[in-house]
């Protein structure tokens, strides 16, 4: 059941004063319109692929390690508690968390970079933009309109996952590219996504929560792969000293029980940070309303200083210990192959794709394939994009 309204602070989003719709169409009686924003995500096919798309290894690796779904999940939980201790509506908070990763391509990062540089002729690629695509144009499941005809409110906490775009409060990293084609071209000719502003609340709890779940559970991940030891966290901020704090307190506990007990009491130790700096910085802002939320020219929604320390000193030790490991890099390497390989070829022969596909495309090599081709392999689950590199390019497969 939604929040009542009444019981959302006046910073919050509220459902009822929601700006709409792209496409007008009938409100459902018993769900609010971020009800209807998630349910719609959960029952996209962009949203069933994740299961089978991986983060850092790839899917044939076992079955401990998370997934895209998996991971979306953990942080709309994460998401949804911090939204309500912060007096938040938890549907629109649930709803960017579940969409925020329906744009990646197979094998997590790797796979997005070879499809980056694939495309470089043609603008590039990135998965924020590809999450754009799918949520506006991609899902063709509804009789009215493409895409999955999502609030407002919902568009903009997705685009606006980093924070603005444009203007003088974007980040360094945004400004140093263009607004991404797809968006840009959206919001010229379609909606105002005001992509100069932050966004509402319930987003910047989402894009947090996807740090917490995020590097905490690829604590967990690594370890149970062998990446790195429990005794190569000792000297990682935070982590270490929990990790030394339960083994003093439960001596002899077993490595698997002690893995998850670290892993829940840090992001219990991260949200805990992120709602008592947030509530500090709405006592100081005092924002009437969402829309001051977003013209307050810094996010709102923070870790403390202390808590921002600690999270660059984990990811400077998952990157080195981690995402660079030699076992990660064969795989890497292998997946960043698979993708060039297909996309080449997709591009020069786009006969190649399936009916549906190539009847889209204007001939090789053009731009139009080429944002066709990034579609369809960015679509791909890890496991197909495997076996249709084996179809085109194993002589000895028959498989069709």
């Amino acid at each position: 059941m939604a929040v009542s309204p009444h019981l959302l602070q006046p910073y919050a989003t509220r459902p009822e004063a929601s700006r709409g719709r792209l496409v007008d169409e009938p409100e459902s009686p018993g769900r609010s319109v971020f009800q209807r924003d998630r349910d719609r995500i959960i029952h996209s096919g962009a949203f069933r692929r994740l299961k089978h798309k991986t983060q850092v290894f790839v899917y044939h690796e076992g079955d401990y390690y998370r997934t895209r779904l998996t991971h979306s999940i953990e942080v709309a939980q994460i998401a949804r508690s911090i939204s309500r201790a912060l007096g938040l509506d938890e549907d629109l908070a649930e709803a960017v968390a579940l969409a925020h990763d329906l744009g990646h391509t197979p094998f997590g990062h790797a796979g997005e970079e070879a499809l980056d540089a694939c495309m470089a002729p043609f603008g590039g690629f990135d998965h924020n933009e590809q999450t754009f695509r799918i949520l506006t144009q991609l899902e063709r499941r509804y009789a009215a309109f493409d895409g999955l005809n999502l609030t407002w409110e919902c568009l903009e906490g997705v685009v606006k996952h980093n924070g603005p775009l444009i203007g003088p409060w974007a980040g360094a990293k945004a400004r140093s590219r263009p607004v991404p084609p797809t968006i840009a071209a959206y919001v010229a000719e379609k909606q105002d996504l005001e992509l100069d502003t932050w966004p509402g609340p319930e987003a910047q709890v989402a894009a947090l929560a996807d740090d917490i779940a995020y590097n905490n559970h690829d604590i967990d991940d690594g370890l149970r792969a062998g990446l790195f030891t429990i005794e190569d966290l000792a000297d990682v901020p935070l982590v270490g000293p929990v990790f030394a704090d339960l083994a003093a307190r439960y001596p002899g506990i077993d490595s698997t029980r002690l893995i998850h007990e670290a892993v829940r009491r840090l992001i219990d130790l991260m949200a805990t940070d992120l709602i008592e700096e947030t509530r500090r910085r709405l006592a100081e802002a005092k924002p009437a309303s969402v829309d001051a939320v977003r013209r307050l020219g810094t996010a709102v929604v923070s870790f403390s200083p202390e808590m921002r320390e600690n999270d660059r000193a984990l990811k400077a030790f998952l990157f080195e210990r981690m995402y660079r490991h030699y076992k990660v890099n064969r795989m890497t390497n292998k997946a960043r192959r698979v993708v060039r390989e297909l996309f080449e070829l997709y591009v020069d022969q786009p006969d190649c794709l399936p009916p549906e596909w190539y009847e889209q495309s204007d001939g090789p090599q053009t731009p139009t394939t080429a944002r066709l081709v990034a579609d369809y392999i960015a679509g791909m689950t890890d496991r197909y994009a495997l076996e249709e590199h084996r179809r085109l390019f194993d002589i000895y497969d028959r498989s069709r």
